[in-house]
């Protein structure tokens, strides 16, 4: 018969009282505190918009974007929201023109009206995104300028979205894709979108914001945010144009907008500008000019 070893039995209650003298010492530890008021929301806004929870990051920084009088926040949130809502023009154009793409060619009439139907889901989704860009474009240039030292302070989101949407493929040929790939491509659309916009606002693609934004805040140089902030408008304009939602007043409000982007891009340059970035913007505001009398 195998006897007892009372020392064995000994040490192992020793050591099972000091782990859970452990473990309990560092549930009771100290804690990491939240940031409290604006910091904390524009904080929550952040980790959701990493977390490619874009339309909460939308309802986490209305507040602070439309705080009046402003805040330390009110900027930021305004850049973000920005970004947010550029990439999600691109990413319902997309899906609109690969929808209309595939009414215009398939032969199923079943296909025909699920097209149709996505087609002018995501033109409505594309107008309201674009009229929350041409609300934040203004408030940034109120006043003719943009304000000082703008930043992007975000993280790069955890999920890239993809470079080519292949489900849409199909659509464009007029071949049918489940409910399913349906929601998988306007994901993917919107991330992708996303990231497209924030390769933009910081100048050289994907990879250059992608490690530009795991150092920290990326200060944003006037001039090349109003040129951006023109490009977009003018992106969103063409939601209401004859091609998609046919809305001439909605069209010159945007373009409207551009304009005074393109009023903050010089002022930027100040009382000596540089000629070839003079020049660039007013190609700009030659092109608004054109596309006001096309309305």
């Amino acid at each position: 018969m195998r006897l007892h070893r009372p020392e064995y039995s000994l040490r192992f209650h020793r050591f099972a009282c000091l782990t859970f003298a452990l473990i309990y010492l560092a549930a009771c530890g100290p804690t990491v505190q939240r940031p409290a008021g604006p910091a904390g929301d524009y904080s929550d806004a952040t980790d959701l918009f990493a977390k490619g929870k874009i339309s909460r990051a939308i309802q986490f920084s209305e507040g602070l974007a439309n705080a009046s009088p402003p805040n330390p926040y009110t900027d930021r949130a305004r850049v973000l929201r920005v970004v947010i809502f550029s990439g999600q023009i691109k990413s319902y154009k997309e899906l609109a023109e690969a929808y209309s793409a595939g009414w215009e060619k398939t032969k199923d009439p079943n296909f025909r009206s699920q097209f149709g139907a996505q087609r002018q889901n995501n033109l409505q989704y594309g107008v309201e995104a674009a009229l929350n860009l041409n609300q934040v474009a203004g408030q940034l240039t109120k006043g003719g300028t943009l304000p000082a030292d703008l930043a992007l302070e975000v993280p790069y989101p955890a999920a890239e979205g993809p470079t080519v949407i292949v489900q849409l493929n199909r659509v464009k040929d007029g071949g049918g894709i489940a409910a399913g790939d349906q929601d998988a491509a306007a994901m993917d659309a919107e991330r992708k979108g996303i990231d497209d916009a924030l390769g933009e606002i910081v100048g050289g693609g994907r990879a250059t914001a992608r490690n530009a934004l795991k150092s920290g805040p990326v200060k944003l140089d006037s001039y090349k945010f109003a040129i951006f902030l023109v490009k977009q408008l003018q992106n969103g304009a063409g939601m209401f144009d004859k091609k998609h939602l046919h809305d001439p007043e909605k069209y010159r409000r945007l373009y409207g907008e551009a304009n005074e982007a393109a009023k903050a891009a010089l002022a930027a340059l100040g009382d000596k500008p540089d000629k070839e970035k003079a020049k660039e913007v007013k190609k700009l505001q030659d092109e608004i000019k054109v596309s006001l009398k096309s309305a």
